[in-house]
């Protein structure tokens, strides 16, 4: 087994990748790593380097060409549930291949996140990067009301989608099996769900409703089901071609 971990582009010079106190002390530490043991490098833009512990720092053996990614960019409005079910949310999601999380404070949301909240979850998503064998590090925003997320949306982007339940709407599955897009946006809501002003608001935006089924799903349960859905489609278009 070959261990990971993530540095900031800035971090390569040349061949040589400069590590930080942080990411010394895991590698001797923690990984046990001795002089001239390997390592795998990934910097969040899609490069990946298999790399050796000399002196202290890293030396870059070779790029790396791997492709864990999918051929979608996946984008999640994520409602924040209470308790402490979102870190294990984004931390799945992450393996699942996301792209963008956004973190949303619907009209029925409990949570009020506090401000070293999202520290702990950029660490999660670095974590989970790591260990899934990324290429790509997922962006995770500051939280932000549901209203005010909608207005950021590009009004061009034509595959928004909010995840409604109880009412007549067709299944995501629907919209994503004819054929595979570029990117999708997908909303999913908290526990009660979205009010009827956040549909209206997210419908005159160009978002579609879209139900994930007979059943009711928990607000944590929503976003792995929706993201394992677009995975299982986009990887299925992946191998028809």
């Amino acid at each position: 087994m070959t261990y990971r971990i993530v540095i900031e582009p800035i971090q390569k010079q040349g061949t040589i990748i400069n590590l930080t106190p942080e990411q010394k002390h895991y590698l001797k530490n923690v990984l046990r790593l001795k002089e001239d043991n390997q390592f795998i490098v990934i910097d969040g833009q899609n490069n990946t380097y298999l790399v050796k512990f000399n002196h202290d720092n890293g030396q870059i053996i070779k790029q790396l060409n791997e492709q864990t990614e999918l051929p979608i960019t996946v984008t999640l409005m994520i409602a924040l549930p209470k308790g402490k079910g979102f870190d294990e949310v984004i931390r799945s999601c992450t393996e699942l291949g996301v792209n963008t999380i956004i973190p949303v404070i619907s009209q029925r949301t409990l949570l009020k996140p506090s401000s070293h909240k999202l520290e702990r979850w950029r660490k999660i998503v670095k974590e989970a990067t790591e260990q899934s064998e990324r290429q790509i590090v997922p962006t995770i925003v500051e939280p932000i009301s549901f209203l005010e997320a909608l207005k950021n949306i590009p009004q061009t982007n034509e595959n928004c989608y909010i995840c409604v339940a109880r009412k007549k709407a067709k299944h995501l599955l629907t919209y994503l099996l004819p054929e595979i897009t570029n990117s999708v946006i997908i909303a999913t809501g908290c526990e009660g769900g979205w009010t009827e002003q956040e549909i209206n608001e997210a419908v005159n935006l160009g978002f579609i409703p879209v139900n994930l089924g007979s059943r009711v799903l928990r607000a944590v349960t929503a976003p792995l089901f929706v993201l394992s859905l677009v995975t299982g489609v986009a990887e299925k278009s992946r191998l028809q071609n």
